[in-house]
């Protein structure tokens, strides 16, 4: 069923384009106060558009770059990220490419030789440029956005050629800084570019799946009612029970689903253990724990 534009436009939050006017803003400042005044390369077509930036005409300016690599890229992957969010991208994009003209250009912020917060400090520039325009691309991503289209392009070649999409985004930025050694002659820049892109992806994690992650238990027992009684009890919160059977006993068994945070797992095996010793428990992480509304 194809998509009528009133029915786009309903689709968009004024709530999201402020906070994606945020995120472009954020990430305009990691990597025009911290990473570019010192040569880093930022990752994917952003690092792309900072060497073109430095290999080109000096008319020829960062946000330029964005802009022209950026779009083309959200506009071939519509259908695959929809319309809405290849608004949300380009929008997001925009910002980026403004607020890094301003900053760079307008702004009374001296860019040209140093990061005006870091000097020279090469490895104080790639983490905190990471960490700043990691959040950005984090609160980007987790409203509906993006600021690169390199992971559309991931996206819709990765499988194909038999890769994940993460692996695709490791082997473009790879030889991203492959290229950028080779250009300017020199491994140091390149190497703590890497830091960079490690200290984003790592905050992006972070912002888009939340810095306390939940723990799931998956509870494998033959004494449910007392197990979920006590843990409801002791946790104020409610149990989910899946009815199974062994599969080398063929006994009837109970799987219990409960969701804790990671202060209280050690509680939690307490418990469960306490009621029965030989109780199977799987924990594992849970990126987001949405509740229902109990008055819809």
């Amino acid at each position: 069923m194809k998509t009528g534009f009133k029915d786009v436009l309903r689709a968009l939050r004024p709530l999201n384009f402020l906070m994606l006017t945020l995120a472009g803003i954020i990430y305009a400042v990691g990597v025009t106060v911290f990473i570019a005044p010192v040569d880093l390369y930022d990752s994917g077509i952003s690092g792309t558009s900072m060497l073109l930036g430095q290999i080109t005409p000096s008319f020829l300016h960062l946000s330029f770059f964005l802009i022209v690599l950026n779009v083309p890229l959200f506009l071939y992957g519509l259908k695959k990220q929809g319309p809405a969010s290849t608004i949300y991208s380009i929008y997001t994009v925009g910002v980026y490419a403004l607020f890094a003209w301003l900053i760079t250009d307008v702004l009374p912020i001296d860019v040209s030789i140093a990061s005006p917060l870091a000097g020279k400090d090469l490895l104080l520039c790639a983490i905190f440029g990471g960490v700043i325009s990691g959040a950005g691309s984090g609160l980007a991503i987790r409203y509906g956005g993006a600021v690169d289209g390199i992971e559309i392009i991931a996206v819709i070649f990765a499988k194909r050629l038999g890769l994940t999409v993460g692996s695709f985004m490791m082997i473009y930025n790879v030889l991203l800084y492959v290229v950028c050694g080779t250009v300017i002659r020199s491994w140091i820049l390149p190497l703590y570019s890497i830091v960079t892109c490690v200290a984003a992806l790592k905050t992006v994690d972070a912002i888009v799946e939340g810095f306390d992650r939940a723990k799931c238990a998956m509870i494998v027992t033959t004494k449910a009612e007392e197990i979920a009684l006590e843990l409801s009890y002791a946790f104020e919160s409610g149990v989910t029970q899946v009815e199974a059977r062994g599969g080398y006993s063929q006994q009837p068994k109970t799987i219990i689903y409960f969701v804790v945070n990671r202060f209280q797992v050690t509680r939690m095996k307490s418990i469960v253990h306490s009621i029965d010793p030989k109780a199977y428990i799987s924990i594992s992480e849970v990126a987001d724990v949405f509740k229902a509304d109990p008055d819809a």
